[in-house]
């Protein structure tokens, strides 16, 4: 069974910044390097495992806004890029959305936790995730070392979209439906431009923007996107960052592996509610569209995705087609 992060052994190296005053978020001292060898030895499965596999991590949360936490996310995609793996990131932006529409004077507006997108609105959506953010997530990375591309759900036909139709809560006809603009739901992938950069051993940093067959522009859920994507491309695994520890329990334990039945359990018996529903369902669809895990991951635990990929212990909540954590042997 895998522990979380903040569970790890006598000696921590991570956790969740402010989730334990008396825990630094990175090492204060030189390691000693006879330490350090059974860390690198046991990362070696894990490199052999995801050689050559496709890995979506959604990149999102604190791991965006906070600069040690950014650059860190910036290193672990640019290791795995170098021992072979194919990382594939997609990421949100809802915050800078947030901040650039309250500097022009405009109001957020939000049902059931999606953005209601005018024609004023999706020009700034665009902008800002298109844009903004994307070209600082390339920027980050080609930084530290690597070779990222942004790309938008409009570049290349990679993705299209149709308009999102929300039903009001209880309507019985299908006309009663809520009016949310210019935010989509995908309507297919085309990964061409996607495996084209893979091969060219670059790292496809993806805004989540697609276009509907009327040319107009959808703003679409980040996860949705990985998700989607993961499926698409045959990916490995999905990971998922969040700004919680994973999926915890009744007493607020975490849960370090699920199976896609035992998940439906706790949804029913609601334990797994709010906002950490759809990013549940976003896991178990990747799982049951053929991903191997998905994992629920804290993304404010610096070097999460590395912990995550090429460690024992992991870092949230895997989810896989068994109870079983599925790890290299």
């Amino acid at each position: 069974m895998r522990v979380s992060a903040r569970e790890r052994v006598p000696g921590k190296l991570y956790s969740a910044p402010g989730s334990d005053p008396n825990l630094q978020p990175v090492m204060s001292q030189a390691p000693d390097p006879a330490a350090i060898a059974p860390v690198l030895a046991e990362a070696l499965p894990y490199i052999q495992h995801f050689h050559g596999r496709t890995i979506v991590i959604k990149y999102g949360g604190n791991a965006m806004t906070d600069e040690s936490l950014k650059r860190s996310f910036a290193r672990d995609v640019v290791l795995m890029k170098l021992v072979g793996m194919n990382p594939v990131v997609v990421h949100g932006g809802g915050p800078q959305i947030g901040q650039l529409l309250d500097r022009i004077g405009k109001k957020s507006e939000f049902v059931e936790g999606l953005r209601v997108t005018d024609s004023e609105t999706i020009d700034v959506v665009e902008m800002v995730l298109g844009g903004l953010v994307n070209k600082d997530i390339v920027a980050l990375i080609n930084a530290h070392g690597g070779r990222a591309v942004g790309l938008s759900g409009k570049d290349g036909g990679l993705i299209r979209a149709r308009k999102l139709v929300l039903r009001k809560e209880g309507a019985s006809d299908e006309d009663e439906t809520v009016e949310l603009g210019f935010v989509g739901e995908i309507e297919s992938i085309n990964p061409a431009v996607v495996d084209t950069l893979d091969e060219g051993d670059f790292i496809p940093v993806i805004a989540p923007i697609g276009t509907g067959e009327d040319d107009k522009t959808y703003n679409i859920n980040a996860d949705t996107v990985a998700g989607k994507l993961a499926v698409t491309l045959g990916a490995e695994k999905l990971i998922l960052l969040t700004n919680t520890p994973g999926v915890l329990d009744q007493q607020g334990e975490l849960l370090t592996g699920l199976s896609e039945s035992r998940v439906q359990e706790l949804i029913q018996e609601g334990v797994i509610t709010g906002g950490m529903l759809p990013k549940v369902r976003c896991a178990l669809d990747a799982v049951s569209g053929g991903v191997r895990t998905a994992t629920i991951s804290d993304g404010r635990v610096p070097h999460a995705t590395l912990l995550e990929t090429l460690t024992d212990q992991g870092v949230g909540t895997q989810i896989g087609r068994t109870r079983e954590v599925i790890r290299p042997s």
